[in-house]
């Protein structure tokens, strides 16, 4: 399946990994480029030094290209963006912020330069200062997020812009893939559905909450204060939106999360913890390798584009 995201990124599978915080490391980037995909490593708040080591074991894992997401508001961002510049990664995907003041730096440095954009908007500025593409990601996705689902935001910005769209937000299998494809979009950023996979290093705790999830079991927290996240319900979300509700300030709603992330990836407290999954949770039950998902994915994709195509003949 060729697409204009698969030939840009020379990647065998419009497949991109998304760029998990704690979670997206060299094991899971490397198995995603392995296997035909993109595999991203997250940057998260790490320290420049930290991301390159990150990138030379993504190296000894696999010859095929690679990315780093940048969390823009990281106090660190500045050098992990002049670091991936000097280490000329294929691509860079970035979120939590604007990445103007660093694309020229990339650009000159012949990375493929891929901005997360939650709104048509910004999807058009981020063309207008040289992005190659852009990641159109809905309010169904783990972790971060906007306002707008996915099905609405695709198209739209799909009809913004003239470069390519990655959609992303709500996709975890081949239906989804050829329900983005339908949308306009030439390839996919799917995180929740890779958090199980085999190379996957978050605990078994985790792994095994998201395959017990059910479809009502994500909760939003944070939007009252502008920034809201998408996890699976536990002890701490329960008591965050009382808190919320209650009326408590951004400082000691953030009490209660700070190291909670990697307290659910790294140590599996999956009641305290902050489980970031995507509402796509629930349909997931299953334990595979990132190459049997990315396969599995694809064959589900083509039986279903198949079968559109037979309904309007």
């Amino acid at each position: 399946m060729k697409t204009r995201i698969t030939e840009l990124l020379q990647i065998e599978y419009p497949i991109i990994e998304g760029g998990m915080a704690w979670v997206a490391e060299h094991n899971l980037a490397g198995a995603v480029s392995a296997a035909g995909g993109l595999g991203i490593i997250a940057a998260g708040s790490a320290p420049a030094e930290v991301i390159r080591k990150e990138i030379h074991m993504t190296r000894e894992l696999t010859d095929k290209p690679f990315g780093v997401n940048i969390m823009l508001l990281s106090p660190a961002a500045p050098e992990v963006a002049q670091m991936v510049a000097e280490e000329k990664v294929a691509v860079v995907t970035t979120g939590a912020g604007n990445p103007e003041g660093y694309m020229q730096m990339w650009k000159a440095a012949g990375i493929k330069v891929i901005p997360v954009v939650a709104s048509t908007a910004l999807a058009k500025r981020m063309e207008k200062y040289g992005a190659d593409a852009v990641v159109a990601e809905g309010c169904e996705s783990g972790g971060h997020i906007g306002e707008m689902t996915t099905m609405a935001l695709v198209p739209q910005v799909c009809d913004a812009v003239s470069i390519p769209v990655i959609a992303a937000g709500g996709i975890g299998d081949g239906r989804g893939l050829a329900a983005a494809f339908l949308l306009g979009a030439e390839a996919v950023q799917i995180g929740t559905r890779f958090l199980v996979a085999d190379e996957c290093i978050v605990h078994e705790n985790y792994k095994e909450r998201v395959m017990k999830a059910r479809d009502i079991d994500s909760v939003v927290t944070g939007r009252s204060h502008g920034h809201p996240v998408r996890s699976l319900r536990n002890t701490m979300t329960r008591e965050y939106m009382k808190l919320e509700n209650e009326g408590k300030g951004f400082e000691e709603l953030e009490k209660l999360t700070i190291g909670s992330l990697r307290n659910a990836v790294m140590e599996g407290d999956v009641a305290n913890g902050t489980v970031m999954a995507g509402q796509v949770a629930g349909l997931i039950t299953k334990r595979q390798s990132c190459a049997e998902i990315i396969h599995e994915i694809m064959a589900q994709a083509q039986e279903r584009l198949a079968g559109c195509v037979e309904v309007f003949r």
